[in-house]
């Protein structure tokens, strides 16, 4: 089950059913079934807390992922800071809702074992990101038909 919350923060206006549609797909492109995901929307000030709190890192992120995953089947809460997507988006010139849906598939992503710390790491996730962002584009338009 997939559930999307909030913490300090409006609830983005997202299609909830298509984002947990396409989450499944994408697990399911790289071997995986859904477990429980909980999507966690927040701000700046929240994600920070979460970071030093349960990671000891005193600094902003766009998401943070705790990572349930048991086999084949991921699981996860998944923190976003909607301050540092809106900023992020801004820095990189793209629409707030295409970062906002890279962030989304970027926890997915990690929870399928893709990582982007390492060398070649990160060029391995923003394809895997940009693919997932076509599909998703693909998925819009046949239900836009």
């Amino acid at each position: 089950m997939i559930t999307y919350c909030t913490e300090d923060v409006k609830m983005p206006k997202i299609q909830k059913r298509g984002i947990s549609a396409w989450v499944k797909r994408i697990a399911d492109k790289h071997g995986y079934k859904v477990g429980d995901i909980a999507y966690i929307f927040c701000s700046d000030e929240h994600i920070l807390e979460v970071n030093k709190q349960y990671l000891q890192h005193d600094y902003y992120t766009d998401i943070i992922t705790f990572d349930y995953t048991e086999e084949k089947k991921i699981s996860g809460d998944l923190f976003i800071s909607l301050d540092t997507v809106k900023t992020n988006a801004e820095k990189f010139g793209a629409e707030y809702d295409t970062e906002l849906h890279r962030v989304i598939i970027h926890g997915i992503l990690h929870l399928c074992g893709i990582n982007d710390k390492g060398p070649g790491e990160r060029e391995i996730m923003e394809k895997n990101e940009n693919e997932a962002l076509e599909l998703l584009k693909e998925i819009n338009n046949e239900s836009n038909k």
